[in-house]
């Protein structure tokens, strides 16, 4: 018999940050651990990234944008969900339940429909101060989300791009969906 197990399908969710444009580094490491994957941008997100290269990387378009009714669903579903850079205002938005956007509709959904993610925060440490935030990050973790470790950089720096490791969203999607991938 020659039936292949389904590749587990892995949705990147993309927000606005200067470092954005190295989300293919995330993408490359999924794929690498035999995962299908793709984008979802916030629109602002949209900007920052290599549209062409990374619809050839994964072999789907990325999604910004509601589908209108009708249309087919341009990705197959998620098996698992990586926010990665996250910003401020995605977490704060997230956490309160605001899904404005397609990305931030997906990731409240998300939550009732039990789809392992994690985030990745991105931000600097004068938006990390602000109360908001903490709470934020503590509502989303007494949601099952996984978060990442990422140390706010210096405000008004750009800085932290050298540390900001890609790759921790597998690291925590790993135990959550063992053996989906081999990860």
């Amino acid at each position: 018999m020659n039936e292949h197990p389904k590749k587990p399908f892995l949705h990147v969710v993309v927000c606005a940050a200067g470092i954005a444009g190295d989300a293919h580094k995330l993408i490359t490491a999924a794929q690498e651990r035999g995962w299908g994957v793709g984008v979802v941008a916030t629109p602002q997100g949209l900007g920052f990234l290599d549209v062409e290269a990374i619809e050839g990387r994964t072999g789907y378009p990325i999604r910004s944008a509601w589908r209108s009714p009708g249309k087919p669903r341009p990705l197959p579903p998620a098996d698992a969900l990586a926010v990665a850079p996250a910003t401020f205002i995605t977490v704060n938005k997230w956490a309160a339940g605001i899904a404005d956007t397609l990305a931030l509709g997906i990731l409240c959904e998300a939550y009732g429909m039990g789809i392992p993610t994690a985030v990745l925060p991105y931000v600097n440490a004068a938006m990390a101060a602000h109360p908001a935030y903490g709470w934020s990050l503590e509502r989303l973790r007494s949601m099952g989300v996984l978060v990442g470790s990422y140390e706010p950089h210096r405000p008004k720096a750009g800085g932290g791009a050298d540390r900001f490791r890609w790759e921790e969203a597998l690291e925590l999607l790993g135990p959550v969906l063992s053996g989906a991938a081999g990860t």
